[in-house]
């Protein structure tokens, strides 16, 4: 492991992990999902909606190659997916006020959609076997893999920064700033989802032709 070129390696893997991952950019989604919830839930959202991007972060940089080949799933397939479920909720919300029938637990938000795949979603995902692909040709397989975990927990660190302010924001905006927000972060989701929706189909077109 060359200890100089740490630093240097860690920024080239930070910076596109952290434009994939937008901790700041989804912080209106999690104030939009948390709007009826108490401070203490809303605290606990973001605990678990770290821990979640965590944990399917780690399980995918450490097999997911391997499950993508074995299912045949592209990470086209993923962006497709993912895109459509934010689409249901994003119009669920726009059309009814709510994005379900039901109270949604604090939870339940959590994991879905701002653990994933809102904050770690076919992005981040696709930009970790990318981040892999290419570092494993200049360095060797410990220190790689030493490099991107690190980027990765950092940025992760930084979304939790980022998420647990949320409450201090929430008493700035207030109740009709929170609706604002609302409704500005569901037309922001339905638009994410269009491209995600776009991105995959654009992949799919160009690796079959």
């Amino acid at each position: 492991m060359n200890i100089a070129d740490f630093p240097h390696s860690l920024l080239l893997a930070f910076l596109p992990l952290f434009v994939a991952m937008d901790a700041v950019g989804n912080l209106p989604f999690l104030l939009s999902l948390t709007d009826t919830m108490e401070t203490r839930e809303r605290m606990k959202t973001a605990h678990i909606a770290v821990l979640t991007a965590m944990g399917l972060g780690l399980f995918f940089f450490a097999v997911g190659k391997l499950i993508l080949n074995v299912l045949s799933v592209e990470i086209a397939d993923f962006l497709v997916a993912g895109g459509i479920i934010l689409l249901a909720l994003a119009l669920k919300d726009l059309v009814t006020g709510k994005m379900a029938d039901v109270p949604l637990k604090y939870e339940m938000v959590a994991v879905v959609p701002i653990g994933t795949p809102l904050l770690v979603g076919p992005a981040v995902l696709t930009t970790l076997l990318l981040l892999m692909d290419q570092y494993s040709l200049e360095y060797s397989t410990m220190y790689t893999v030493i490099v991107i975990l690190v980027a990765f927990l950092l940025n992760l660190l930084v979304a939790w920064i980022v998420f647990i302010q949320a409450n201090r924001i929430s008493r700035l905006v207030g109740e009709s700033g929170l609706k604002a927000v609302s409704k500005v972060a569901s037309l922001l989701l339905a638009a994410i989802a269009v491209k995600m929706i776009r991105l995959g189909i654009l992949e799919m077109v160009t690796s079959s032709g």
